[in-house]
């Protein structure tokens, strides 16, 4: 049984996490925004759901030009989410009712509204505070070009001019200029920050784009040419640890410095890193001695298959192996069409020109959906390592791909000339009760529209009926704490093709049917199954949990 004692400098290695979008999780004062104070009053919620931690996406002062991702000051509250005794208050309580509190870390760049990028434009070319940032002359004869090919993750060219002719580096929205970390004042702000979060009795971090702070800012930079700017094809094409700006070698002394100031505390704080890179080059940010733990992506990447799952289950807990840390598995994220829906589209679905169709290209069985999400859920929920759970997905909830374009928030929209839809779907505000203008998210609308399906999968509709998504999974994390017990599993040499078999210990057996036929159930006791089994067989898309 995992121990999760205050003291317990290892309680994340099998962990169970909850993302919360505070935005899109609850809404205290009605203006339509969710807020800290609505995080507080919902955290019984999550101590019912019988999850480990909560991970709180960016509440830190924003335009939200990138949903909070562009930080104007990485230690205070956005004051629309509340304040620095709100957030305290919320810690408070968490820790009250046994829950640690993760935040997430921006290192990579801040908001063009943070003080020391105003500085910086009005400070002019060559001087010390736009060495905080990366600016350059531009190419050409009058520098009107870029200084490099470099692109922007969410389309078009990662530079842009200023009035004085320099230009600034974005890796994301031009709204979020890239940080150098090769400056000393960067590197101790952030110490400063990591202290000022660990002070007010955060449990870890997690680093957002942890692989792009190390660049190669020697003059003159280069292109990447046909090397690609963005996503690990962009990695494979090049000898590890060389792209100018993804996973260089030289951001590992970054978290081995951050180490040191995590270490100083008691229990240490943990960390995960978000670092889009190949496997094997994930494992560098999960060492012991920099964050301890990296999102296992390869896993969320994969499709509805057997084989493809068992292949990136054993990588993923090979790698972790490497290097002593645990696997981690999620299946949504704010980043991600949600599970529910994806798992059901077709092999090969443009993910984008699906949500450009509105969800009707190709049309999707909502019902078929749900089953396979419950089935991919235990089956996540009995692998060794740490589950990071998406809010919305005790629900059940699925994409809102019809969102209208007028209501569009994300800047990957507009960014990329109105051809990539982008992430607004799995943000839409969660539905607590099956009535009410914005179904208990508030008590007024919400900033994102709700469809009234939504109404269905509140968390009032299903609680305490049996069979629902919700009493699922609380089920499963109350099963899930009381088998979990050290860090292996064994696969069953007799399982049949399609379907998933495996031990993690006497008491714990999890079969996962992928096969479009119902295949007979192994002997056992039967603790748990994603849908109900019929004539002792497991049918298509179902995963039983079976005791000795």
């Amino acid at each position: 049984m995992t121990d999760l004692s205050p003291r317990n400098p290892d309680w994340w290695r099998q962990a169970v996490i909850y993302q919360v979008y505070p935005r899109s999780f609850a809404d205290a004062d009605g203006d339509g925004l969710g807020d800290i104070k609505g995080v507080t009053q919902r955290l019984n919620h999550l101590a019912v759901l019988g999850v480990d931690a909560l991970w709180l996406s960016p509440f830190y002062p924003s335009e939200l030009a990138d949903g909070g991702y562009d930080v104007a000051d990485h230690r205070d509250v956005d004051p629309r989410l509340g304040t620095l005794d709100d957030f305290d208050a919320m810690v408070a309580e968490a820790h009250r009712l046994g829950l640690k509190v993760i935040v997430d870390l921006v290192p990579n760049h801040t908001s063009h509204l943070h003080p020391w990028f105003q500085e910086a434009l009005r400070a002019g070319p060559g001087s010390p505070a736009r060495d905080r940032y990366v600016f350059r002359p531009g190419r050409g004869t009058h520098g009107e070009l870029p200084p490099t090919d470099w692109q922007s993750v969410f389309g078009g060219s990662a530079w842009r001019r200023v009035a004085d002719g320099d230009w600034y580096l974005h890796l994301f929205a031009p709204e979020q200029p890239d940080l150098d970390w090769g400056n000393e004042e960067v590197r101790a702000d952030f110490r400063t920050t990591l202290r000022f979060w660990c002070d007010r009795g955060v449990d870890g971090f997690r680093v957002d784009v942890a692989h792009g702070l190390a660049k190669d800012l020697d003059d003159p930079l280069r292109d990447v040419g046909d090397v690609g700017a963005t996503g690990e094809e962009a990695l494979d094409r090049v000898a590890p640890g060389t792209h100018p700006y993804w996973d260089r070698d030289e951001v590992h002394e970054i978290y081995r410095d951050w180490r040191k100031v995590l270490d100083a505390y008691s229990p240490p704080r943990t960390a995960v890193a978000e670092a889009w890179v190949p496997d094997a080059r994930r494992a560098l940010y999960a060492r012991p001695d920099e964050l301890g733990q990296a999102f296992n992506f390869e896993y969320l990447q994969t499709g509805w298959d057997a084989d493809a799952l068992r292949e990136a289950i054993g990588a993923s807990l090979a790698t972790a192996r490497t290097v002593g840390a645990s696997a981690t598995w999620v299946l949504s994220n704010h980043d991600v069409v949600r599970h529910a829906s994806r798992l059901i589209l077709p092999p090969g679905t443009d993910e984008n020109a699906w949500l450009l169709s509105g969800g009707r290209a190709p049309r999707t069985d909502e019902a078929a959906g749900l089953r396979r999400a419950r089935a991919a859920t235990l089956l996540m929920l009995a692998l060794p390592g740490s589950s990071y759970l998406y809010q919305g997905e005790e629900l059940g909830l699925p994409e809102v791909a019809d969102l209208p374009v007028p209501v569009l928030q994300d800047p990957v929209w507009e960014q990329t000339g109105r051809v990539r839809k982008g992430r607004d779907g799995c943000r839409v505000p969660l539905p607590w009760t099956r009535t009410g203008p914005s179904y208990g998210f508030g008590p007024g609308g919400a900033w994102l529209p709700q469809p009234a399906s939504f109404a269905a999968y509140a968390v009032q509709a299903q609680s305490g009926t049996e069979g629902s998504t919700l009493e699922l999974y609380r089920t499963a994390l109350r099963l899930r704490r009381k088998l979990q017990e050290g860090e292996t599993l064994t696969w069953a040499p007799e399982a049949v093709a399609g379907v998933l078999d495996f031990t993690r210990t006497e008491a714990w057996r999890c079969v996962t049917n992928l096969s479009a036929a119902p295949v007979p159930l192994p002997p056992g006791e039967v603790l748990l199954t994603s849908t109900p089994l019929h004539e002792g067989r497991l049918a298509p898309d179902t995963t039983v949990w079976l005791g000795p």
